[in-house]
Formats: C-alpha cells, structure tokens, sequence
C-alpha cells in the first residue's frame, strides 16, 4: 500500500534558503497552513505568501538569542502525533495542537564555522538544536511526515508533491527519513570530533559523504567503492577508472617508498613487488626497479 498522506501544515526552518520558494509557493497554492520561524518567516512573507509565526502557535517568543524557538509541545506533538491511535487524536485535539505533515529543516553550519578558523564560542553556536530535535522527531514519525533535511532535496520534493496532488507516498517518507537520519548522524560526528580533540576518548568515529566507484573490488566480480575525495589525491591523465587493488598497491608502494630519502621507484602488482629502486634520478631508479622482474611488473602499479 502506497499509504498517501496530503499534506495540511509545513513547518519550514532553513538556514539555506536557496531553492526553497518554488516549494513555498506550491504548498501555498494548495492550501497548506505554513509555520515559521526567524529569518525563514520573512523569507516566506517576501513572497507575499501567508504564514503563521511558530511564537504565535506556541505562545512564546524565541528567547535566549534564539536558542529557544521551536521547542514546545504544540510543535513536537504536532510532528510526534500518531494518526492511527485514538489516544494520540484525542490529546492533539484537547490541547489544540495542529497535526504538522511536513517539515523542512536543516542545521546550523558548524562544520563551516570550524573551518573558517571560528572562535570557540562562535562554534559553540552553531551547534544546532532545534533543528536536530525536529529532523530526528519527523524521521522517527516518516509513517505520517515527511522530513526534508536538505535543501537538495527541495526539488524532488516538489516534482512527487505535483505529481501526486499534494500528497506523498509511505515509501518516499521512508526514504527521506533515511537522508534526514544521515544528516543527523553525519552532523553529531563532526561535533562530537571536535570535542574529542582534548585528551579524546578512546574511539573512531566518522562519517564520509563522498563516494566514488571503483572499476572492480578485489576480484572482478566484487563491486569496490572508495570513500573520500580521491580527485584531492590524484591527477587523472586517462585511462581506465581505479580498482580497489591499485588503490592497495599505491598504499603498499608509499609505504615501501617512504623508508628511502633518495628518489625511488616501486613497481607493484597485487601487493608484491616486482621491482623497487632508490637512485640518484628518478630515470635511473625506474630502470633499475624495472630491471628487478620485467616480466611481473607487466600489468602492474608504477609509483614514485
């Protein structure tokens, strides 16, 4: 069952608005009650688009320079509340909390601000919470909303919502959940990095968003993929695309290379050397390394 939800009420809270009007101004054109916050409600009020301030369904301000804005039982239990339990509608509906269908919202940019050389209180207030607090309430909710935590995904968004007459499907909840949990995770990595610098705990944690494909795995039929950014490592002159086996050979190679001072040539093949020489010139250390096993270094890794 695909189990459609039409969406009624949005709450939108974006740090990056870029993209983000075609989307307002759809929902506003099939006449779904938005809320917002900050700079987000100007946002939305320079379209000249109707929207409900989050103060003015809560009944607070934000407060503590913004720490404090979207925190509140009218909001969460409008995310959290389960549709299909009598309970939930009956305590929705004594306490005047709206059901909310959607929520787009991303996160402060700490791991720009470190970046940028931030200050240490300035990092510290790029660390997100309301933002966080919503994604995780709306992905664990993804049987009744739809979370949007990137504004990359504004417009696939848009194209399923016009397709489907302003509903979604149970899967395509499902499937935004998933992004909005790696958003999660991928942002309390990084932070939790950054505190781990002094005297760290004792564990290893990362999160890598760049993938590349490699031609094969260890063996043909396997499929290999490299985390990172290789384009950082190195320069494509042509060719095939890299395996897995030649990525380990260049790290076996560099391993072997970086016990030498002077110029030096490795020549692997599937981990083994074939061939390995350090001269004066490189020239000279590549036809030595060549020289070792000409035969085997066919088919091999050259590196230098």
């Amino acid at each position: 069952m695909s189990q459609q939800v039409k969406i009624k009420n949005a709450l939108i809270s974006v740090y990056y608005k870029d993209g983000l009007a075609p989307l307002v101004q759809y929902l506003a054109q099939q006449g779904v009650t938005l809320y917002s916050t900050g700079g987000t409600e100007q946002f939305i009020k320079d379209l000249n688009l109707p929207v409900v301030a989050v103060e003015d369904l809560t009944g607070y301000p934000s407060i503590l320079g913004g720490r404090v804005k979207t925190l509140h039982p009218k909001v969460f239990g409008g995310i959290l509340n389960r549709r299909s339990l009598a309970g939930d509608q009956e305590q929705i509906a004594q306490y005047e909390i709206p059901e909310i269908d959607l929520v787009i919202v991303d996160l402060y940019p700490f791991e720009e601000t470190v970046k940028a050389g931030g200050t240490d209180t300035e990092i510290i207030e790029k660390i997100d919470i309301g933002g966080i607090s919503l994604i995780r309430a709306a992905a664990k909710n993804f049987n009744d909303v739809v979370i949007i935590a990137s504004k990359d995904d504004y417009g696939n968004l848009l194209e399923e919502l016009q397709a489907q007459e302003g509903a979604t499907t149970l899967a395509q909840r499902k499937s935004y959940a998933k992004k909005a949990f790696h958003t999660s995770s991928h942002y309390d990595t990084a932070i939790f990095n950054y505190f781990n610098n002094e005297e760290p705990l004792n564990v290893f944690k990362q999160s890598v968003k760049q993938a590349q494909t490699l031609r094969y795995g260890e063996n043909p039929h396997q499929q290999g993929t490299f985390y990172g950014n290789l384009d950082e490592m190195f320069t494509k002159l042509n060719g095939k695309e890299l395996s897995y086996n030649n990525l380990v050979d260049v790290d076996a190679a560099v391993a072997l290379i970086d016990e030498f001072t002077e110029p030096t040539f490795a020549i692997l093949k599937h981990t083994n050397a074939c061939g390995l020489a350090s001269r004066p010139t490189v020239l000279q250390a590549w036809k030595d390394a060549l020289a070792c096993d000409p035969v085997s270094a066919f088919g091999g890794v050259l590196i230098t």
